[in-house]
């Protein structure tokens, strides 16, 4: 079954449920602010899609960062997004072992 992580208020997320629910692809949810983000399951990510790709710079979390904060090694942001969950681009949808779909655009689910 695929898992899609994402946090419950984000309108890509929804958007996201929307178009599974749409094409009948069954699905369990994981929010990242309420049940948290381990590290353990960072790691499970991070294995898949690369921390710049992770890291959503364009969210109001990264925004009021310090910029010594947003100036990240491997270790940092690995540091960061445990801090700030909401940092990490969603949503995310472990579509396989390997396979991590980043983000969401209308037709982006309709190959599988």
């Amino acid at each position: 079954m695929l898992t899609l992580y994402i946090i419950s208020n984000c309108d890509t997320c929804r958007k996201a449920r929307k178009a599974l629910d749409e094409k009948g692809i069954p699905f369990k949810t994981y929010d990242l602010r309420k049940d948290g983000l381990s590290a353990p399951l960072l790691e499970h990510i991070l294995h898949r899609v690369p921390l710049v790709e992770a890291i959503n710079k364009r969210s109001k979390t990264w925004r009021e960062l310090s910029d010594e904060e947003k100036d990240f090694d491997a270790n940092s942001g690995r540091e960061l997004l445990l801090k700030h969950p909401t940092l990490l681009k969603r949503p995310l949808l472990e579509v396989d072992d390997d396979t991590i779909l980043v983000g969401y655009q209308d037709g982006d689910y309709d190959k599988l």
